[in-house]
């Protein structure tokens, strides 16, 4: 009886704080619905007159980005602004002969009269934060955009971005990423469904309102006194701009996110590449809760319901080691709610899961439809979507809790950059990647093997009890046979 106690116990917390979680979320649809009715009018920057042009740099960190460089500088160099007032700057880690492809291509880009630098360095030490930490000695321009080596930002990206500095406590101007193989498979599909909803619900969410939100990495714009300010780039976490976003904040530097500014990106193709950035992201956001969740909760100058987001946004990676104890977990819970008649009561709690979920579905589909529209045959795409997500983030739930959980418990890792390809259509293979790993992590037999065991939990839906079966758990451990299945024969096929 004390087992089944720890079970019930375990499992029911894990639940609850799902359901926080989702709760959160609900919040944040709130706040986005109602900053789409208002349109607050910020103060800019008046362009046509040449004094309010503020000098401004692009630095590029890249890193073995051989399939991509070219098209990279092609594309920045397109930049619209004037020549004058914009300097930029390959922050160039590259260990390959990509090295030599780019500086032949910057000297030829030199040539043309813009201001271009190929910034080199005689370690990788702080991996992308200590480059860009580099960069910025140097830098010349009073506001750094960032852009990864798979981004495409439009030609006035700057003129719809650099603008919205003039109000001086402004400290960071993120852009929406969009996706430029978004329908290459079930895999970036359901990559951009997840970052769809982070960028509209989450990021306009808890922006409208001060909560805390963070710079993504790339597609955005700091001011250079504000990152002086908040401490400087650091390497200590494997989100450098998660990090450096609390610190700045924490200072009282505010962030405007524009939902309406799409920066164009490539998903990772292959599950590998997931895989790589995916652990990057999960355990960089345990480690931030590490660093910074004190820091949050014991500030003065942070309203309450600001710090309770931020703890829920620092915790965000968490989650998926809840729903895989949930998971796991749930098959004996079945079995305990069948042995135990006197138990039922406490079986309630399991409600709760399917509360959580119905929450998650409401508040992606008022995402989902500011991108696709609504309307009942996009109403019907998306609820196959949605559950083709669900079950996809349920299969990488082992991957995702053994990141956060060396996140929290402090064990550190390198930087992984998540290989680039270069691939838009179904047509372009992605197989002489000379940058994709070929060795399967252990890892990988254990989602086989939690694959079986929910094909068990299945199963065990007909045999409980002596009333013909419980069903009311099928629908969880199917969508996590399909998750796992998925993400276990995704990753034998990637590997060869």
């Amino acid at each position: 009886m004390i087992l089944e106690f720890i079970i019930i116990t375990i499992y029911s917390i894990a639940l609850l704080l799902i359901f926080m979680y989702a709760l959160a979320q609900l919040n944040l649809l709130f706040n986005y619905l109602n900053a789409r009715k208002k349109h607050k009018s910020s103060p800019t920057f008046d362009f046509s007159k040449e004094e309010e042009i503020p000098y401004v740099t692009i630095q590029l960190p890249v890193y073995n980005e051989l399939y991509v460089m070219d098209r990279l500088l092609n594309n920045i160099a397109e930049i619209d602004y004037p020549k004058d007032k914009l300097e930029i700057q390959v922050l160039d880690d590259s260990t390959d002969e990509s090295f030599e492809e780019t500086a032949k291509h910057i000297q030829e880009l030199q040539k043309t009269g813009l201001d271009i630098q190929h910034v080199t360095r005689e370690t990788r030490e702080g991996f992308k934060a200590g480059a860009l930490k580099e960069g910025l000695k140097t830098a010349k321009g009073e506001y750094i955009a960032i852009f990864d080596a798979d981004f495409l930002p439009k030609k006035n990206w700057l003129k719809n971005t650099i603008p919205y500095f003039k109000d001086e406590e402004i400290g960071v101007v993120q852009t929406r990423w969009g996706h430029l193989n978004r329908n290459y498979s079930i895999l970036t599909r359901v990559q951009a469904f997840a970052l769809d909803a982070h960028f509209t619900l989450e990021q306009v969410g808890r922006n409208s309102k001060g909560h805390f939100i963070n710079f993504n990495g790339t597609a955005g714009v700091w001011r250079k006194e504000c990152i002086l300010d908040a401490g400087n780039w650091e390497g200590d976490t494997l989100t450098e701009d998660l990090d450096l976003s609390y610190r700045a904040q924490l200072r009282n530097w505010k962030f405007k996110f524009l939902e309406e500014v799409e920066t164009p990106a490539e998903l990772p193709v292959v599950i590998s590449a997931a895989r790589s950035q995916q652990f990057r992201w999960n355990k960089g956001g345990a480690e931030n809760f590490q660093k910074m969740a004190w820091r949050v909760f014991k500030s003065h100058d942070i309203p309450f319901k600001t710090k309770i987001h931020s703890f829920l946004h620092l915790l965000n990676s968490t989650m998926f080691l809840n729903i895989l104890i949930v998971a796991i977990l749930s098959i004996p819970m079945l079995y305990i709610k069948n042995e135990y008649e006197h138990l039922k009561m406490y079986f309630y709690v399991m409600s709760f899961f399917v509360a959580s979920t119905i929450i998650f579905f409401i508040c992606y589909w008022f995402t989902y439809k500011v991108i696709y529209g609504g309307g009942f045959k996009h109403f019907l795409k998306y609820s196959a979507m949605f559950f083709t997500f669900f079950s996809v983030a349920m299969g990488f739930s082992l991957h995702n809790s053994i990141a956060v959980l060396e996140g929290h418990f402090g064990k550190k890792s390198e930087f992984i950059r998540t290989p680039k390809f270069n691939i838009s259509n179904l047509k372009e293979s992605w197989k002489g990647n000379k940058y994709l790993t070929k060795n399967i992590s252990p890892n990988v037999i254990f989602e086989g093997v939690l694959m079986l065991y929910f094909a068990f939990g299945m199963y065990s839906a007909f045999v409980v009890g002596d009333q013909g079966g419980d069903f009311g758990l099928f629908p969880f451990h199917l969508m996590l046979f399909l998750g796992f299945g998925f993400v276990f024969f995704s990753s034998l096929k990637s590997s060869h």
